[in-house]
């Protein structure tokens, strides 16, 4: 299982691991500022990222990023991947919407504002995944994609792993319409007239379906469209929105 504990910068939660501290997992919220390269005002960007991540023990400039495009796909990261997207949005790795690696001490990151973050931990392979799971992703079964790729990479075993999720738009805020019944039929709720979707949901069922046992999975139950005074979310601030930061690492 994973459990949750509280890091040294008040603002930011963060997971941990029972496996003998193997890694450290956490997420940024809006006090700590905006982490992207790209979106929002980037002016403070790095400096932000720097006291994140050395809050959390990390070496910022061995963080590892992706130019997230709502795919599914999935790249392994290595050493000769450090520092990729860490100064400058342009190094970072195309085309790429999940991280795994088996290399300690490698930062690898997400950036979110409703979309989920997916965290990974395989203490039988000692590998990690962290995967960006919007509804774009979900539908094509990145979690899923991510997890296999874990089992082919570093023969990780699904029913060993734990997962976490991070803060995500919430089934009480995500109102969709009626095209999203084609993808997530089992994933929707009605209100009246409405669809709301349960994003969260899709992505533990998809997990599930992985062999990850539902009890190794653990839910912050954080939703950002509810806690925009704390988290940052597209829905309420459309382009203007900044990210969170997700971030994992084997220590």
């Amino acid at each position: 299982m994973i459990q949750q504990k509280a890091v040294k910068n008040k603002h930011s939660p963060v997971f941990r691991g029972l496996f003998h501290d193997e890694f450290t997992a956490g997420f940024s919220c809006r006090a700590d500022g905006n982490m992207s390269l790209n979106y929002a005002d980037t002016a403070d960007s790095l400096s932000n990222r720097g006291n994140f991540l050395n809050g959390l023990g990390l070496d910022p400039l061995a963080l590892v990023c992706a130019k997230q495009t709502h795919s599914v796909n999935v790249r392994r990261a290595g050493p000769e991947d450090s520092g990729r997207g860490a100064l400058a949005y342009g190094t970072a790795i195309d085309d790429t919407d999940a991280l795994i690696t088996n290399s300690r001490n490698l930062p690898i990151a997400i950036f979110t504002a409703d979309c989920l973050s997916v965290f990974l931990y395989d203490p039988s392979s000692r590998s990690i995944g962290l995967a960006h799971a919007g509804w774009k992703g979900t539908a094509g079964h990145i979690v899923e994609k991510t997890v296999l790729a874990m089992c082919r990479e570093f023969n990780a075993r699904p029913d060993k792993i734990c997962a976490a999720f991070g803060p995500a738009i919430r089934s009480c805020c995500y109102k969709v319409g009626r095209e999203f019944e084609a993808d997530f039929s089992g994933d929707l709720m009605r209100r009246g007239k409405e669809l709301f979707l349960d994003l969260a949901g899709a992505n533990r069922r998809q997990l599930a379906a992985c062999g990850i046992k539902l009890i190794n999975i653990l839910d912050c139950g954080i939703c950002t469209c509810c806690n925009n005074r704390e988290y940052f979310s597209f829905r309420r601030e459309n382009s203007k929105s900044a990210r969170i930061m997700s971030v994992m690492a084997l220590l």
